[in-house]
């Protein structure tokens, strides 16, 4: 699918799941949690061992029942990897130019970490799709609120401090998506084994897009 479709596809879902654990298998199983509780969009960051063959391994395992990125990206020659391991859309903590140059060259969707409105203007003069405001706790919903004010044409994804509590007021403030991690992939569910949280706890965040963006 073209970087076009995938981006519709990333802001209809509303959440993008961040995963992390030490094996492919493992995270294939958390990514098949998370599909059956409704989020079908989530990242695999490159602070997991062996990122690149986890990747490959979720996507023969799951393959187009979800849309599949890599996060935590610091570089292009990272990026080219993972966009050859399968990632669909590339997600990274900071702006650099040349990552977001590279994903338009392979028509992949970028979301380059900003935080300042002159990261986010220099991300958006390059070509980035959404932009991750990152880490969101420090600013809060309030943060996004005030760059949309003078860039409402950038799309804003809070990461890091979104959580069931704060979820609806980071939509209300304008975010297009939430970067959700350990507060949907709960480290101690994926230890345990326990899928089934993980799946309820896709279900709730999906359930708080629906309802905040029908209000």
């Amino acid at each position: 699918m073209s970087a076009h479709e995938n981006l519709s596809r990333m802001m209809e879902s509303g959440i993008v799941a961040v995963i992390r654990a030490d094996s492919g298998e493992l995270l294939a199983d958390v990514a098949e949690a998370l599909v059956a509780g409704g989020v079908d969009v989530m990242e695999v960051t490159f602070t997991v061992p062996n990122a690149v063959e986890v990747i490959q391994e979720v996507k023969r395992r799951i393959g187009d029942k979800i849309l599949l990125g890599a996060g935590t990206v610091l570089d292009t020659e990272t990026c080219r990897a993972a966009i050859l391991a399968g990632a669909e859309f590339i997600v990274s903590p900071s702006t650099d130019v040349e990552v977001i140059k590279l994903c338009r060259r392979y028509d992949k969707v970028v979301t380059p970490g900003i935080f300042t409105p002159t990261e986010a203007v220099t991300a958006w003069q390059s070509g980035a799709d959404i932009f991750k405001v990152f880490p969101a706790d420090i600013g809060g919903p309030a943060h996004i609120k005030g760059l949309r004010g003078p860039l409402p044409q950038c799309r804003f994804m809070p990461t890091g401090g979104v959580n069931l509590d704060t979820a609806a007021d980071f939509l209300r403030a304008g975010s297009v998506a939430l970067g959700v991690g350990g507060a949907l992939v709960e480290k101690s569910a994926v230890e345990a084994g326990d899928f089934g949280r993980i799946e309820a706890l896709a279900r709730q965040y999906i359930q708080i897009v629906a309802d905040t963006r029908n209000e």
